[in-house]
């Protein structure tokens, strides 16, 4: 199991805390990609400013694209440990963030979500038609 993977995975049960990245205590979906960053690489590359939970709609700025296309490197192949990047709505923003635990057609990711916490999901249909992005941690 890669590393990424299994720390994710320890993530899991962390109740859904907007802004939040302290495992077991809570964590958004970005929070829990920054604990796993510092569980795997160490220290987090910039700090993060303060974000409403409806950020860059009024502005219709990708912001959490373009902070992963600086951090994160860009793949095309779909393997456990990559990064996930949503959109939720065809004319939203993109800001959903999610880690492939389980590749292949029976794929499943780790990913903070608001009222269910960090939780490990089957990669449906319906989340795989919103994935917009698809990165590693560098050196993973």
């Amino acid at each position: 199991m890669s590393a990424v993977v299994q720390a994710a995975r320890g993530w899991i049960g962390t109740p859904y805390l907007h802004q939040a990245s302290v495992k077991g205590a809570g964590a958004d979906c970005l929070g829990l990609l920054r604990g796993v960053w510092r569980e795997v690489l160490g220290a987090e590359p910039e700090a993060v400013p303060r974000y409403s939970p409806d950020w860059s709609e009024a502005t219709r700025r990708e912001d959490l694209a373009a902070a992963a296309q600086r951090w994160l490197e860009p793949v095309t192949d779909w393997h456990a440990g990559a990064v996930l990047l949503f959109r939720m709505r065809d004319t939203a923003v993109a800001k959903h963030l999610g880690i492939l635990s389980v590749a292949g057609e029976a794929a499943w990711f780790v990913h903070a979500y608001s009222g269910h916490g960090v939780v490990e999901s089957p990669l449906s249909q319906p989340w795989r038609r919103r994935v917009v992005g698809l990165f590693r941690f560098p050196g993973h």
